[in-house]
């Protein structure tokens, strides 16, 4: 590869690619550069290494035929990071499994829950199941807050909703939880 693409930007490597065709080096290049990075939220976002594998090859095929939309408004990193949340978010909805089944877990869970703390037992619950009462855009903002350590201006961009309303919407999804599991948080 030539040494003046890896010496690029990411943003000037996006411009370069938008213009590219199917075997740019400048795409390949901010393959390279965000692979780890966008295995490790679909891995958050999904919970599994197999359905993480198919979601970044999703994130990844969607940046190609997309890479003429980046407009730069802001860090070409915010923008792939976007277009893994929604895809992440996307993949798991039109798969059902979660839709169906949030109910039912956080019904579970909290019954679990208020069975080991009326037994005296410990109480201790993960935070994996505690997430899971969320709904996916809830669950998803609090660990990308959380867990990759997004600022609130960075998460409103990829959610498409103000800084205001992410930090509202935080700020509620962990009341839920606070409410849920009061012995827990």
């Amino acid at each position: 590869m030539p040494s003046h693409v890896a010496e690029q930007s990411d943003e000037e490597l996006a411009a370069l690619a938008a213009r590219e065709g199917s075997n740019g080096l400048a795409f390949g290049e901010l393959v390279r550069r965000f692979k780890d990075r966008v295995w490790r939220i679909c891995y958050r976002l999904m919970g599994n290494e197999h359905d993480a594998h198919d979601a970044a090859q999703e994130v990844f095929t969607r940046l190609f035929f997309q890479r003429h939309k980046f407009a730069g408004a802001s860090k070409y990193s915010t923008w792939v990071h976007g277009v893994a949340v929604r895809t992440c978010l996307t993949l798991r909805r039109s798969r059902g499994r979660r839709q169906r089944r949030v109910g039912e877990i956080a019904d579970e869970t909290l019954a679990r829950h208020a069975d080991r703390h009326d037994a005296g037992a410990d109480a201790s619950i993960s935070l994996a199941e505690m997430l899971d009462t969320l709904d996916e855009d809830d669950r998803a903002l609090l660990i990308l807050k959380y867990a990759e350590s997004y600022d609130y201006e960075e998460l409103a961009e990829m959610f498409g909703i103000s800084v205001s309303a992410c930090k509202m919407r935080i700020s509620r999804a962990r009341e839920k939880l606070n409410r849920r599991f009061p012995d827990a948080l």
